[in-house]
């Protein structure tokens, strides 16, 4: 992995995808600390609605212009399309460093969906590129390098955007970007696999069709499916973390962070390390027993999490003191790991089994199907809390529904 990372075919691919996740969340959490702490530190309520506000409009894009993007990708070298929306991220960190400025909670809204938007039109790229630019037998750990990046970015970008001064975050995300950018210009061509196809620049029209083409192909829809359910499971599990950690195991924000932490490096462990389970072989046959241990370790998390209703956590020193902490570190860790394997092959599939010049245009159909299953998954489990049901019970019950799934996995291959 370390020779694909150093090559010019994935090295600056790879780097320029990782700046920009890490780009997003620091953004993204420097508003929502802004909001908390600063711009309305008198108003819990309205902190709160900002936050969640703020996911909406990141995440919006993600249905309006992947289609879009999928069809751009499959008929515009991607190279230069990574370059173009690249440079589009430095005009909009340049904007948001100064509506961090200025204090403007609209402006800062506005940025954020131009970085949903940034990340609708280089979703496709990114994963679409990989079979131009990688052997067959490399595909897989390519895949799993982006993705486990990508949590790790998620995760450091998180981290930095709580710790930094608001003042020194709109400079940094500029800085990232730009560098971000310089990399891109390393990236290799790629041009369309199928040369000659127009651009319909119709949004309805190109997202209609990025569906009916992978929702009509049985193993396209499966995977889609399967990995827009691994997205709103994370989704769900990162989301609760905070209340995790204080409500139900009296812990403190550093205990949240841990298992953050803990999630992400477990998803980049199973992504990269699927690879080599498989011997770069594109097969679903590891998803359904990974999904199996994913139900598995969350339903024994929610046993693991009963043993400190007695007694808090505390903080990490405190909660790691106790055996129970071990286990439900072990868990996340468990649940984590078996999502990357459980998800990259899924993509594999994805990349290879789209008819030629649609493999961008099923990654589009994936993203818009992702986004549809991350906010309905949070308005679910939003739905449960609001019933009464406890955290681990709805993160348990999360975890259970990949047996829904497992019978259409069994038989991918």
């Amino acid at each position: 992995m370390l020779a694909l990372l150093a090559a010019r075919r994935f090295g600056p691919l790879f780097a320029t995808q990782f700046l920009g996740a890490f780009n997003d969340n620091l953004f993204k959490t420097a508003f929502i600390f802004a909001v908390a702490f600063r711009w309305h530190a008198d108003d819990p309520l309205r902190a709160a609605t900002m936050a969640t506000v703020a996911t909406g409009v990141f995440i919006l894009p993600f249905f309006f212009l992947s289609g879009l993007a999928g069809a751009a990708a499959d008929t515009r070298d991607k190279a230069w399309i990574a370059r173009a929306v690249k440079l589009a991220e430095i005009g909009f960190m340049a904007i948001g460093a100064m509506a961090l400025w200025l204090d403007s909670e609209a402006l800062s809204l506005v940025v954020i969906g131009l970085m949903g938007l940034h990340s609708a039109m280089f979703g496709p790229v990114k994963y679409a590129i990989l079979p131009q630019h990688l052997g067959q037998n490399e595909l897989l750990a390519g895949t799993g390098l982006v993705e486990g990046a990508t949590f790790v970015a998620i995760l450091l970008g998180q981290i930095a955007g709580g710790l930094l001064p608001v003042a020194l975050v709109g400079p940094a995300a500029l800085a990232v970007a730009v560098l971000g950018w310089g990399f891109s210009r390393a990236i290799p061509p790629a041009p369309p696999v199928v040369a000659g196809q127009p651009l319909d620049w119709n949004l309805w029209r190109t997202s209609r069709k990025a569906l009916s083409g992978v929702f009509s192909h049985r193993q396209l829809a499966v995977a889609t499916l399967a990995i827009s359910w691994f997205w709103a499971l994370g989704a769900i599990f990162t989301s609760q973390f905070v209340p995790l950690a204080r409500n139900d195991l009296g812990g403190n924000e550093a205990l949240a962070t841990l298992f953050l932490a803990v999630f992400s490096v477990g998803v980049a462990a199973g992504s990269t390390g699927v690879s080599k389970l498989l011997k770069g072989r594109i097969t679903a046959r590891l998803s359904a027993p990974a999904g199996l241990v994913m139900a598995l370790a969350g339903l024994d998390l929610y046993f693991a999490e009963g043993a400190f209703a007695a007694l808090p956590a505390g903080d990490v020193r405190g909660f790691l003191a106790r055996p129970q902490g071990w286990r439900v570190m072990a868990d996340l860790l468990v649940l984590a790991i078996a999502g990357g394997v459980f998800s990259v092959p899924l993509y594999g599939i994805l990349q290879t089994k789209a008819p030629p010049g649609t493999a961008a245009q099923a990654i589009a159909a994936n993203n818009i199907a992702n986004a549809g299953f991350q906010v309905a998954g949070v308005l679910a489990i939003g739905a449960a809390l609001g019933r009464g049901a406890g955290v681990p019970v709805v993160l348990a019950g999360a975890g259970l529904t990949i047996l829904l799934l497992l019978p259409l996995l069994r038989r991918l291959d």
